[in-house]
């Protein structure tokens, strides 16, 4: 019996049989080779061949909105400046006279309009480069209603937290832009009243009359009165006795009033012509004759005190009394009080004759 092995080729047994591991692939990290390099290479140069374009419009797009930005910027701050800066000087003309130039100060304008202008230049500039912002973010494809959203709910309940903050800025603002005080103002605030020493967008700070600073926020002011605007008012009574002279009264005070005007720095204080209103109230033994002028702001106390003193040193000179009250008090010469009082009494003392005298006699005593 003859068996037949199959003959079986050489390439046909290789294919079939395992490979026996090479060096790499048991444990041995596999060095790059120059081809590896070159496909990396390749693959990169592609991907940023693909992508260069979109890169190109995504830059380009952003510089566009950065020197759009920029310039729009410059342009609203400078116009700003230049509306302020006009606002300034057309209102040097307020009025006409020497009055009006002395009402608007120079100084006080360019501080006034300093003020103005650097809310208004932050103003503009807060959203001309928040715009921006957010259009530079939409070209980068991410979504904004997120952050808008976000943003809006942020700025409400920053709103209602701070409401008395914004309440405070708004108030600065508008107080600002009406030039309502400025700083050197003797203002009266309600709460407190004094010398405007700073001027904030939140706090105005005053000084008063006793050295004390007063910090009042802008928004708690319901009312002010400016003390430092326009002109002031000194007017000082003088109250005589009835029977004196009116003409003599008048002529002195007159007098007064003229060599008052004349003098320095008198003169430059007073603002109009140191007028006698006449007889302002007349009582059953005296009288208020009142003077009155109009002086720069803030002077009307110092005026006053001036008035005071020469007219008291000119009634002494012509012999004209000034008593203190609306009521005036006659002279009356002193009286001894127990003038009016009679004599006491001998029966008043229970030791003196008389009185023993008119004693009753007392019962007799009775003995057992």
């Amino acid at each position: 019996m003859h068996l037949e092995v199959p003959a079986v080729s050489l390439s046909a047994v290789l294919p079939a049989a395992d490979p026996s591991p090479t060096p790499s692939e048991s444990g041995t990290p596999r060095v790059p080779t120059l081809q590896d390099a070159h496909e990396s290479a390749t693959n990169a140069a592609g991907w940023v061949e693909q992508n260069w374009s979109t890169w190109l419009a995504t830059g380009l797009r952003v510089l566009l909105i950065l020197v759009i930005a920029t310039v729009l910027r410059v342009v609203v701050r400078r116009a700003i400046t230049k509306l302020v800066d006009r606002m300034s000087r057309s209102g040097q003309a307020v009025d006409g006279t020497g009055l009006g130039g002395l009402l608007v100060n120079v100084e006080r304008r360019r501080q006034r309009s300093q003020a103005i202008g650097s809310v208004l230049r932050s103003v503009a500039s807060f959203l001309i480069l928040g715009t921006a912002a957010l259009m530079i973010l939409g070209t980068f494809q991410i979504n904004l209603a997120p952050l808008l959203a976000s943003a809006g709910v942020a700025g409400v309940a920053i709103g209602f937290g701070a409401r008395n903050l914004v309440t405070d800025f708004l108030s600065g603002v508008f107080m600002i832009l009406e030039d309502q005080y400025g700083v050197g103002d003797t203002v009266d605030a309600g709460v407190a009243s004094g010398e405007v020493i700073e001027v904030g967008l939140r706090v105005t700070k005053l000084r008063g009359d006793g050295g004390e600073i007063w910090y009042v926020r802008n928004g708690e002011v319901k009312r002010i009165g400016n003390l430092s605007q326009g002109w002031a008012t000194a007017n000082v009574d003088v109250t005589v006795r009835a029977d004196e002279d009116l003409d003599r009264v008048k002529a002195t005070l007159t007098e007064v009033a003229e060599r008052t005007g004349k003098e320095e720095p008198w003169n430059e204080l007073l603002w109009s012509p140191v007028e006698v209103l006449g007889l302002d109230s007349v009582l059953l033994d005296s009288m208020v004759v009142r003077v009155s002028a109009k002086t720069m702001p803030g002077k009307s106390l110092t005026v006053e005190r001036e008035l005071r003193w020469r007219i008291k040193r000119a009634f002494d000179a012509n012999g004209i009394r000034i008593v203190g009250g609306a009521t005036a008090t006659e002279d009356v010469e002193a009286v001894d009080p127990t003038a009016g009082m009679a004599a006491p009494s001998v029966y008043s003392s229970s030791l003196s004759p008389q009185s023993v005298a008119a004693s009753p006699l007392p019962p007799p005593s009775t003995t057992k």
